[in-house]
């Protein structure tokens, strides 16, 4: 049974990794291909890890 008092935990590492999936399925449904290159997701995941530093700065654990 959830708490009748509404206290949000978050879990900024999972919400990272929720945002990465998202992004992945945005590329790859906007890709030409039938595949992501290999390429093409080192780029999505830099830029997901840009964003997560940039949000929770350098010492945040990944």
């Amino acid at each position: 049974m959830a708490p009748a008092h509404g206290t949000a935990v978050q879990d900024h590492v999972a919400l990272a990794e929720i945002e990465l999936c998202g992004d992945l399925i945005i590329a790859a449904s906007s890709a030409g291909e039938d595949r992501l290159s290999p390429a093409r997701i080192d780029e999505v995941l830099k830029l997901a890890e840009e964003r997560f530093l940039e949000e929770y700065g350098e010492g945040a654990e990944k």
